[in-house]
């Protein structure tokens, strides 16, 4: 059974950093493209950020560019994303989605993925 679980989120500061974390079980985590995805308070869930199978190509929102920075330890199957800087416009639930392979052009497609995470909120206090 494929298990993906976000945590790291919570209330945060403008200008403050977070650190989410994605861990996952049931799935051959280095063959998947990661991803981040947030949904805000009634917008519709928007890319993040991925990074691919071996590091190697990393994609970020231009919202989030020179902010987040996103990584991956595929010995512990766990995804990370850094954030800095923070800003209300944050404020969002956060997902982990695993697409299998490489995602190519598709990576900010969120149809694209296989598996999802629930979500943790990241809250940013202005």
């Amino acid at each position: 059974q494929v298990q993906v679980v976000e945590s790291g989120g919570g209330l945060v500061q403008t200008g403050g950093s977070l650190r989410l974390s994605c861990t996952t079980s049931g799935l051959t985590f280095n063959g998947y493209t990661m991803g981040w995805f947030r949904r805000g308070p009634g917008t519709e869930r928007e890319f993040v950020s991925s990074i691919s199978r071996r590091s190697d190509i990393t994609n970020y929102a231009d919202s989030v560019k020179g902010r987040f920075t996103i990584s991956r330890d595929n010995a512990k199957k766990t995804l990370y994303l850094q954030m800095n800087s923070h800003t209300p416009d944050d404020t969002a639930v956060y997902y982990c989605a695993a697409h299998w392979g490489p995602a190519g052009g598709t990576f900010s497609y969120a149809s694209t993925y296989n598996y999802w995470g629930r979500g943790t909120q990241v809250t940013v206090s202005s």
